[in-house]
């Protein structure tokens, strides 16, 4: 299983790599470079998310309909194959925009939609074979091996990335894209040599997981009738929205404000990685310390220090200053990320399928409104006050009240009330069951 679990983290890797590229060094060079609207650039990067709700259709059919004996790698190396195309077309099709906007757009949504619908395809698909392959006792080493990878990955190609844009022209720009989406392609298709064992169900054979994933949604409605999973879920929302959100205007505000080079902009990347695995991986001892809550709440206040000293050093133009913001933001959201994902899995009862599924669609959620208000936002105060800084500014600190309002949240929720109603719930259904039939 050693070498499984390796083979399914390059899979990760793989889809990971192709997010440095996309989500960090093109929007800057499309907002500062070519001065384009941080509302258009946030729509393209939100295709992801507005797409998200199709993996369960892509999940139930890959159930139902395996391909040459296989259920999960051909939908896996479809999605890599439009990851990486979405990645090397993406430059080619963006630089269109400045001189032919509809054309530019047309192609820019087709680009960033092909990378959008490879993401949800591949991840969708390798959980799920992930799953499979672990078993319910061996999915936590799995899930772990497969992050801890993916982290490296992010920080190995930012690191690469910004080396070679230290001379940065479209043409490198171009080329670097392409260097990025073939490693990513042949890390993830490495990762798929024979990973998944062949199937052929007899006739008539239901095959696993088709009935889980044909009840997901009403499922879900069942999950938000729960009031502390509700508060949770609202939780959730409020908390990636402010530490997933900045992620688009980032890189563009150190170029715009600080005059930092595309390659500085891109190494940020690493920084925040470097910094969110350092907390990985000391959340765990300190939960033993100042329990789960303790480490959420000292993960919020890190991260909004963090967004305050961003925020503050735009003015006085002070790259130190915005580096330590950087570098808190980072700490705060490996923190976090980790107490949360541990308060989560204690919220999730028996009923591990059903929770989970409600706490993606938080995440997706809350990187799509994240997204498109960081955009928006930055945009419609840079109109008002005549100069990008404000905008900037206002979202930075609109992020950082989201991160306060969420801290005031989190005393209230309550992961034993959560099992009571969870099982009231539960019971209730049974009744209802029993009394139809």
């Amino acid at each position: 299983m050693v070498i499984k679990r390796i083979q399914l983290a390059l899979i990760h890797v793989a889809v990971a790599m192709t997010l440095v590229p996309i989500n960090s060094t093109l929007n800057r060079v499309m907002i500062k470079e070519l001065a384009l609207s941080a509302s258009l650039v946030a729509i393209l990067a939100s295709l992801p998310y507005l797409f998200s709700p199709l993996q369960v259709m892509i999940g139930s059919y890959s159930d139902r309909h395996p391909i040459f004996g296989w259920r999960r790698t051909p939908y896996i190396a479809l999605g890599l194959l439009l990851c990486a195309a979405g990645v090397a077309l993406a430059p080619l099709a963006v630089y269109y925009l400045p001189e032919n906007t509809l054309l530019g757009l047309f192609f820019s949504l087709l680009t960033f939609g092909a990378w959008g619908m490879g993401y949800n395809l591949a991840s969708v698909s390798y959980l799920s074979l992930a799953s499979e392959l672990s078993g319910e006792k061996g999915r936590s080493r799995t899930v772990s091996v497969m992050w801890f990878v993916m982290i490296i990955g992010i920080i190995l190609t930012s690191v690469t990335l910004g080396h070679m844009l230290e001379n940065y022209t479209p043409q490198t720009l171009a080329t670097a894209f392409m260097v990025v989406a073939s490693i990513a392609l042949g890390l993830g298709l490495a990762g798929l040599v024979r990973l998944e064992p062949r199937y052929a169900p007899s006739e008539g054979e239901v095959l696993p997981q088709t009935e889980k994933r044909a009840q997901w949604q009403g499922l879900i409605r069942s999950v938000l009738k729960n009031r502390q999973a509700k508060l949770f879920f609202i939780y959730l929302i409020l908390l990636l929205a402010a530490i997933l959100g900045q992620d688009i205007l980032l890189e563009p505000y150190g170029g715009e404000i600080f005059h930092l080079s595309v390659a500085d902009t891109t190494r940020i990347t690493s920084i925040w990685g470097g910094c969110f695995l350092v907390a990985l991986l000391a959340a765990g001892w300190l939960e033993r310390t100042i329990t789960k809550r303790g480490v959420a709440r000292a993960g919020a206040i890190t991260a909004i220090t963090g967004f305050v000293l961003i925020a503050g050093a735009g003015p006085f133009a002070l790259s130190s200053v915005f580096y330590v913001g950087v570098f808190l933001l980072g700490l705060g959201t490996g923190f976090s990320t980790t107490s949360n994902l541990s308060l989560m899995l204690d919220m999730t009862t028996s009923q591990v399928g059903l929770f989970m599924g409600a706490w993606g669609v938080a995440n997706a959620i809350s990187r799509l409104i994240g997204t498109l208000l960081a955009g928006v936002v930055r945009d419609v105060f840079a109109y008002a006050f005549n100069t990008p800084l404000v905008g900037y500014m206002v979202v930075f600190l609109v992020q950082a009240s989201f991160m306060v309002i969420s801290l005031f949240m989190l005393p209230h929720i309550d992961t034993g009330r959560f099992r009571r109603e969870a099982q009231i719930d539960l019971s209730e259904r049974a009744a209802l069951a029993n009394d139809a039939t």
